[in-house]
């Protein structure tokens, strides 16, 4: 009786899927809506997360360059030179999200 009552669930469910099937084609119209200032919101806002992660792994690297040339004041030299090269990757990284925002604003 389960099995049957899943058949006929599936069968109403596909039967009312396929209504739109027989609805009339119309007049094509284009939308009301200027999506443009939207795509505007959204760029920005993945550009705010964007810099929201770049300053919290900048952050992480000069606490752990801090921290390690406490721990090891011999190769603070050494410390110094990958925590600026990390720090680099990460602000090219925010700098090429800043550049794509402006590419998805620009092409709307």
């Amino acid at each position: 009786m389960r099995k049957l009552n899943f058949l006929f669930m599936v069968v109403v469910g596909m039967l009312m899927s396929a209504m739109n099937v027989f609805a009339q084609a119309g007049q094509p119209v284009e939308p009301a809506v200027n999506y443009k200032g939207y795509v505007a919101i959204a760029a920005g806002i993945g550009f705010a997360i964007a810099v929201f992660g770049g300053a919290l792994g900048q952050s992480r690297i000069g606490a752990a360059a801090c921290e390690g040339a406490a721990r090891n004041p011999g190769a603070a030299a050494k410390i110094q030179v990958m925590m600026i090269l990390g720090l680099a990757l990460i602000e090219s990284l925010v700098l090429f999200a800043l550049l794509v925002v402006f590419a998805v604003v620009a092409r709307v």
